[in-house]
């Protein structure tokens, strides 16, 4: 049994395109969360969706652990649950109902829940946490087990309090309650109180006062790995990739002003662990689950000055280096010999958001870095033995064919190891969301994360872009066989099926490209 079972709204099996490349890692912020709520005496499990086929197996875990309550807490850390896809917004809903079939106190938190209160209560759901989610749940559990009023009911008669201030108190240890009688209203805080909380109080809905971030993270336990059944993630990794890998996450937030990028949970704040907390949690890791991979989620990793340096000790220093992955700008690249301390700890790949190679839309988007930048950084890495992969977004607001034909001259000259492509998406929160929201039709989200929907008044349509997408992909792929063949010997055999597919999509395209070209000239 446990008091509180958390679950992730993604579900891996819903998403075809990631399910097929099984990129299998735990939901690290449940886990946090989790640990959190641990470390205040609680117990925990966990329902994890990665490894679920679909929500009505819920009720098994429902079944097994008779928890109080049920947290569907999204992981914050992992890009596809930020893409906020309605298949798992679906998802969410159905856990929802199910958990309050059997019972429980249903709490959500994430960036979808925040952006979509009305439809979330709507569909079972007592409390939605808005914001950095730890402190909060806490708070509010604790409020409900102590014995404070659900929302719609009254403070009434008399109820034992106990209270346990943060994350770093011991098990709660009950005394006598006959010593502990108090009224409610005279010790328990109103719920109104519980900064960053949403819920609904005769008919109406209610926010609470936005939830400051935590600035000290290296005072949270580490994730509650022992919940998730990392033998079956092992198994399936290695019958996959042939490795191992876990995800850590060294910071919270972003601090840089990318006008497309939501930022719901942490605002433009950016707080970090130690150097010495993440090589601490390396070890942890090695010692007990032996990773042979880490992917560091980090929505930058290594911005704060001097971070990647100390790093660099530490890792060293405790013999803890591991192969791994970051994501990271290509202006921060350059910067305090980032590069050379990535290589001597371990990194095996960095994914840049270079997003275009137009300076152009790099400005549009408020994106604050180069072209230039993009080209040096990328050729450093590659000199460094470090992988260099590239995310690149097409359709943004203003991009014409010379910008998208420039984007595709980037990937030509620098022929990154790896390259992820998506179109522009509108987000709530957004200025990007702001300017474009006319412009929307009724659908404001993708359904799977390969949806590419264009859902706003794009340069060219939907189709194009997702031909786009294939022609870019399979000529990248072509070349960059050819200019190493021997590093790609064990690809060469799909040679062939590269250049058939880029050549048929750049039959399309241009077909589109006219046909649209038409279109455009008839409605002006």
């Amino acid at each position: 049994m446990a008091d509180i079972l958390f679950a992730n709204s993604y579900f891996l099996k819903h998403d075809p395109k990631e399910f097929a490349n099984m990129n299998l890692y735990a939901p690290l912020g449940t886990l946090y969360a989790a640990a959190y709520m641990q470390s205040k005496g609680y117990t925990a499990a966990l329902f994890d969706t990665m490894l679920a086929d679909s929500e009505e197996e819920l009720a098994g875990s429902l079944e097994k652990h008779k928890p109080r309550f049920m947290v569907i807490y999204d992981d914050v850390f992992n890009y596809l649950t930020k893409m906020c896809l309605s298949r798992m917004r679906e998802a969410a809903f159905r856990m929802s109902e199910i958990a309050k079939g059997y019972g429980c106190t249903v709490i959500v938190s994430g960036s979808d829940s925040a952006d979509h209160l009305e439809k979330y209560f709507r569909h079972k759901v007592d409390y939605a946490i808005c914001g950095e989610g730890e402190v909060t749940l806490g708070e509010l559990i604790d409020y409900i087990s102590k014995g404070g009023a659900q929302p719609h009911n009254s403070a009434n008669g008399k109820c034992e309090v106990i209270f346990a201030s943060d994350a770093q108190n011991s098990a709660l240890k009950v005394k006598p309650a006959e010593n502990y009688m108090v009224f409610v209203s005279e010790v328990l805080p109103e719920l109104e109180e519980i900064n960053g909380l949403a819920y609904i109080e005769d008919g109406k809905l209610k926010r609470t006062a936005p939830r400051k971030v935590l600035k000290e993270l290296d005072t949270l336990p580490y994730p509650a790995w022992e919940l998730v059944d990392l033998d079956k993630y092992r198994e399936l990794w290695k019958a996959h990739h042939g490795y191992f890998s876990m995800n850590l996450v060294t910071t919270r937030g972003c601090p840089f002003h990318c006008n497309w990028c939501a930022k719901p949970i942490y605002g433009q704040v950016y707080n970090s662990h130690s150097p010495a907390y993440i090589a601490g949690q390396m070890k942890f890791l090695k010692d007990k689950y032996k990773p042979d991979h880490i992917w560091f989620c980090d929505d930058i990793f290594g911005l704060k000055p001097g971070w990647t340096t100390q790093f660099d000790v530490e890792v060293n220093l405790r013999n803890v280096k591991t192969p791994f992955k970051c994501l990271s700008r290509a202006d921060l690249l350059l910067k305090e010999s980032n590069i050379t301390h990535l290589e001597s700890a371990g990194c095996q790949s960095v994914w840049m958001g270079a997003e275009s190679g137009s300076q152009k839309i790099l400005d549009a988007m408020d994106k604050g870095t180069r072209v230039d930048e993009i080209y040096v950084s990328s050729r450093l890495l590659k000199m460094h033995g470090i992988k260099t992969c590239f995310f690149l977004q097409f359709g943004y607001s203003g991009e014409t064919k010379a910008d998208i034909d420039k984007t595709i001259q980037m990937v030509r000259d620098l022929i990154p190891d790896d390259i992820g492509i998506s179109v522009s998406y509108p987000l709530p929160g957004t200025k990007f969301y702001d300017r474009v929201a006319s412009q929307m039709s009724s659908k404001h989200n993708w359904v799977v994360s390969d949806d590419f929907e264009m859902m706003f008044d794009g340069e060219y349509s939907t189709e194009f872009y997702r031909v786009l997408h294939t022609l870019v992909h399979k000529e990248y792929r072509s070349r960059q066989i050819l200019q190493a063949p021997l590093k790609n010997i064990k690809n060469f055999w799909k040679l062939p099926v590269y250049l058939y597919g880029w050549w048929q999509s750049r039959l399309k395209l241009n077909k589109l490209e006219k046909s649209e070209k038409r279109s455009h000239g008839k409605n002006t």
